[in-house]
């Protein structure tokens, strides 16, 4: 069990205010072709992260930041993202879902479950 304390925990009152209201990161990491795992750009990635890019601007998003990443290690659900502060994963396929997860997450403050990966998305342990 891990017994870390959250983020929230950490933080401190003295601590300054955070530069953007949400930081998205978007698996770019590439692998080589036929890898058993497979990779985020070789499934699209960076077209999607260049879209988003694009599409926050036309929003609006002044204080949303999306950047590039490298192995968020979700590999075989890519492409993925998170966004945070809050911590949560997705798995945009499409523009569409792009456009769904600005709208829904990085407008209203809600969520887009079907897109969203969860504790089901994740490999067990090697043993």
């Amino acid at each position: 069990m891990n017994d870390a304390p959250t983020a929230a925990a950490r933080s401190d009152a003295a601590d300054p205010p955070p530069y953007f209201d949400a930081h998205v990161f978007v698996c770019c990491n590439r692998r080589p072709d036929g890898h058993r795992r497979g990779s985020c750009a070789a499934k699209g990635s960076e077209e999607l992260r260049d879209y988003m890019k694009a599409r926050a601007k036309e929003l609006g998003l002044k204080r949303v930041r999306i950047n590039s990443a490298g192995c968020l290690d979700r590999c075989e659900f890519g492409p993925t993202l998170v966004i945070y502060p809050e911590g949560v994963w997705y798995s945009p396929k499409t523009r569409e879902d792009v456009d769904c997860i600005l709208a829904a997450h990085l407008v209203a403050g809600a969520r887009v479950p079907e897109l969203m990966l969860t504790e089901r998305h994740v490999l067990p342990p090697k043993g």
